[in-house]
């Protein structure tokens, strides 16, 4: 018999689901955004709607040889929690005290993202050289969690 999945099993799997959707040819990440347990919206990175995706243009940031981390506006992608937020935003739905589960730790520009829709806590599965991130993140007071998604265990980052 399986065992149930704890809350943040659950979600994080959901976020994993969610990154399948991903057209990025380099990573693939997905973000959904939670409030008392109920998802209220989701991402995945990729190009933005109506726009080609990578897989038939091929990766802007492989042709200029940019390194992981770095130089983030040289993509033609949106990233998942870029687009978590968005889908929030276009069904007027608030965010704000709410919860962000993600496949990746964020960047900085999503971290920014992040503090201003008023996310408190960020769940993430793996982490992210950003340093930036990090500090911004904990000025703001925005506790960031790694998940171990076979045991459910948390550990705080931030």
């Amino acid at each position: 018999m399986n065992e149930r999945p704890n809350w943040h099993q659950y979600f994080m799997n959901m976020a994993f689901l969610v990154s399948n959707r991903s057209t990025c040819l380099r990573r693939k990440v997905g973000a959904i955004i939670v409030i008392e347990n109920q998802i209220i919206s989701t991402g995945y990175n990729g190009a933005p709607k109506h726009v080609r995706h990578c897989s038939e243009t091929g990766c802007l940031r492989v042709q200029k040889k940019v390194p992981s981390g770095e130089r983030h506006e040289l993509c033609r992608g949106v990233h998942a929690e870029q687009n978590a937020i968005i889908q929030a935003a276009i069904n007027a739905t608030s965010i704000a005290e709410g919860s962000m589960y993600c496949t990746n730790q964020p960047c900085s520009i999503c971290a920014k993202l992040i503090i201003n829709s008023e996310i408190k806590t960020i769940y993430i599965a793996e982490t992210y050289e950003d340093k930036l991130a990090l500090e911004m993140l904990a000025e703001a007071d925005i506790n960031l969690n790694l998940v171990n998604i076979e045991t459910g265990v948390l550990k705080r980052i931030i």
